[in-house]
């Protein structure tokens, strides 16, 4: 098709622009950009949809969904001649820039219910679906293009890949720790938008050397570097590249999940997966790409007995530990299965076909997590299901020679390891899945697991045996117990911003509500003491003691919010004369509050109570000003309070709901952030007066079920202060707030938490 072009290099007196570089230049940039746009675009929309973990695997499926459009579009272009390819292209490039800025589209209002996530794909697909399919189709594309090129650099391709997922890596990690750190959204956004200009240019660039240097047909296309006979790409291989990139893809949103499920749903944690899901794509596509696959073809068996084995485990005050090796586990799994799929790539005349199929791979393995199992499951139980999955795709080999032949041949060894391993892992299992106990765990136990741990060693090499055993002991570990947990019915119930367990604790005689492994509310069992707020708002705690001085305050009538519903504990402190709206973001949160056969505090206290569904930022702005005399900011993401309502454009809002001598309240107790500095930037850019209790229950509070909890209370001035203190009879307790020149005022377009992280010794 490109007769007309020459077929051989240009003579040696032609000067030739420098290919290599270039397309290093293009390949590295447009994945820098590519990556960099999607935390950007999730601290743009928190306060449109908010914090969740959920919020940002859905944005992942948008991204691999518009990536498989960005890779059929490139592979499609092959069909026709590189001049035509290059100028369709350069025109695909410069319509998407009329979109630019990229910025939230208006749409119409969020929706938070069952149709959350369709809502945010249909956001995103309309706010950056042109440019980031125009910058999705460079890896493969320019990759194809550098290949047509006769320039002796050009022999293979295939290394452009690690540049081009270097550059993804890049641009993650470029923006929780130099962009967002230090400039602000719009900064931000001018900056993303100039780097599409610039890659616009140089794709120009890149396709004028190309043609002034020659182009070859792609039938002259060929993989030097495999230095073997290029094999049929049959359907079953075809099928092969998809579940080897499916794999990956969907177990680096189950690990999203896990490890920000306790701590901040914010960019800085949520590009931790995917940098280890990149990095593992740049070690294969790279020149030590061998040696790292063999490395982790060997280590990923142990990793997955050493960590995955802890797939169905709830791990409490572990959620770091068990995070940080989740991501190790991820690395090794993700190296494995992506070399695997590198050493098995067609000659490059394939490979606008093979990036396609990782592509299709990549948009299954995240659709199974970010849609189906939310659906399906109560718990993540995709995240065992996935490592079960690489389980049987990595091509292990037996520890040792000797060990593969005891399973082999027709002998007494050979028989009796076949024959006699599945019931007794399978008896193991289930008399561990009865008793076993993370603390303290029997002798009898321990040699249990080991014994399972080292039939599974045994089996390594043999993918459906060893994957049976590491079911079992994932069962064995909590496994049972978790499916024990989802048989009864209202136990636990999942939506789009989290997983809720309702659990009755026989040693407190309470009911308590748990997001992930946080302590959410609890009500007592006792139904003498079943009107007793419990837990962070003890009547000693800095809401409690607010309640309870509301009455003195603004009378009988005070008009009374709370952001975040939680078990609805806080009605409990209100009179039947005061105005209560409560607003909440999850509908199912809501159900739970306002059904009496789980919690009854509503039912009991106010069931006259006004709940507002939907993000308080938005509720908020809609209510009138002044509404409030007393506003308590509670609302959590598990273990944090949503970045988007830490901010001061949501402070402003708080502000203006509440009367002149009005109360904001804000609930801080967090493991991971000290938030104090924050709010008191905050306070201090407003010109608002704020005071922090600091509330630790006694020995007779602990056995009551009060918790330790941090509330910082803000008024318009000293003078509103000081009859808030007074009122709550604490008024020594209630001691001005810490301030650090390190950290500023959050607003909605600068927001860095790197500089809040608590060291690990001060978690509480």
């Amino acid at each position: 098709m490109d007769a007309a072009l020459s077929t051989h290099p240009a003579p040696a007196t032609t000067a030739r622009l420098p290919v290599r570089p270039l397309f290093v230049a293009i390949l590295f940039l447009g994945s820098f950009l590519l990556f960099l746009i999607q935390p950007l675009f999730a601290r743009l929309v928190l306060p449109v949809l908010g914090g969740s973990p959920s919020v940002w695997n859905t944005a992942m499926l948008f991204y691999q969904a518009a990536l498989l459009i960005g890779y059929a579009y490139a592979h499609a272009l092959q069909r026709l001649s590189f001049r035509v390819q290059a100028g369709i292209h350069l025109a695909v490039f410069a319509a998407a820039a009329l979109t630019l800025p990229i910025g939230i589209r208006a749409i119409g209002g969020a929706d938070t219910g069952d149709g959350a996530a369709l809502w945010l794909l249909q956001l995103l697909a309309l706010s950056i679906g042109p440019v980031f399919v125009a910058v999705s189709a460079q890896a493969p594309l320019m990759q194809a293009w550098f290949a047509r090129s006769t320039d002796p650099a050009a022999a293979s391709p295939f290394f452009l890949y690690a540049a081009s997922n270097a550059g993804s890596l890049g641009g993650l990690l470029a923006y929780p720790f130099l962009l967002e750190p230090f400039t602000a959204l719009p900064q931000q956004q001018a900056f993303w938008s100039a780097g599409y200009l610039l890659l616009l240019a140089l794709v120009g660039l890149g396709a004028f050397a190309i043609l002034k240097g020659g182009v070859q047909p792609p039938a002259t296309l060929s993989d030097v570097t495999t230095g073997r006979a290029a094999r049929p790409v049959t359907w079953g291989r075809r099928l092969h590249w998809v579940l080897l990139a499916a794999v990956p893809s969907g177990l680096m949103l189950s690990t999203t999940t896990h490890i920000t499920t306790d701590i901040m749903a914010m960019p800085l944690l949520w590009v931790l997966p995917l940098a280890a899901y990149l990095v593992s794509f740049i070690l294969v596509f790279s020149g030590i790409g061998p040696i790292a696959t063999r490395v982790a073809v060997f280590l990923a068996p142990l990793a997955l007995l050493g960590f995955g084995a802890a797939g169905l485990l709830s791990v409490g005050q572990a959620a770091t530990v068990y995070g940080l090796a989740s991501l190790l586990l991820l690395l090794i799994i993700a190296t494995a299965l992506h070399g695997t799929l590198a050493a098995d790539r067609p000659p490059a005349a394939g490979l606008t076909e093979f990036y396609l199929l990782m592509s299709v791979g990549g948009v299954l393995g995240g659709l199974f997590p970010a849609l189906i199992a939310p659906q399906m499951f109560d718990w993540v139980y995709e995240h065992p299901i996935l490592l079960l999955a690489a389980a049987l795709l990595v091509p292990a080999r037996p520890l040792t020679r000797r060990i593969g032949q005891l399973w082999q041949g027709s002998g007494p060894v050979a028989r009796a390891l076949r024959i006699l391993v599945p019931p007794l892992v399978l008896a193991l299992g289930w008399w561990l899945g009865a008793s076993f106990r993370l603390v303290d765990t029997p002798p009898l136990q321990l040699a249990a697991i080991a014994l399972m741990g080292l039939l599974a060693g045994l089996a390594i090499g043999r993918p459906l045996m060893f994957a049976f055993i590491l079911a079992n002991l994932m069962l064995a570990l909590g496994g049972w117990q978790q499916i024990d947990i989802s048989t009864i019915e209202k136990a636990r119930q999942r939506s789009f911003f989290g997983i809720y367990t309702i659990e009755n604790s026989n040693s407190t005689q309470t009911r308590r509500l748990l997001h992930g492994t946080t302590l959410h509310g609890a009500q007592s069992l006792d139904a003498a003491k079943s009107r007793m707020p419990l837990t962070y708002y003890a009547p000693g705690s800095g809401v409690g003691l607010a309640m309870q001085a509301a009455p003195s305050l603004f009378g009988a009538t005070a008009r009374i919010g709370v952001v975040g519903l939680g078990t609805g504990s806080l009605s409990c402190y209100a009179t039947p004369t005061e105005d209560w709206t409560v607003f909440e973001i999850d509908p199912l949160m809501v159900a739970l509050a306002t059904d009496p056969a789980v919690f009854s505090f509503i039912a009991q206290c106010k069931p006259d109570i006004r709940v507002v569904v939907g993000d308080a930022r938005l509720k908020l702005a809609e209510e009138p000003a002044g509404r409030f005399d007393i506003l308590a900011v509670d609302a959590f993401s598990s273990d944090a309070i949503p970045l988007h309502l830490l901010t001061r454009e949501a402070f402003e809002t708080y502000r203006r709901t509440l009367s002149p001598e009005g109360v904001l309240l804000v609930h801080v107790s967090n493991r991971f952030l000290d938030l104090e500095p924050v709010v008191a930037a905050i306070a201090k850019d407003m010109g608002l007066s704020a005071r922090l209790l600091f509330y630790q229950p006694d020995a007779d509070g602990w056995t009551e079920s009060y918790n330790a909890s941090v509330w910082i209370a803000l008024t318009a001035d000293e003078a509103a202060m000081v009859r808030f203190t007074e009122a709550t009879g604490q008024g020594g307790d209630w001691v001005p707030l810490a301030t650090r020149r390190d950290v500023p005022a959050w607003t909605d377009g600068f927001a860095s938490i790197l500089p809040v992280l608590k060291p690990f010794r001060e978690r509480f």
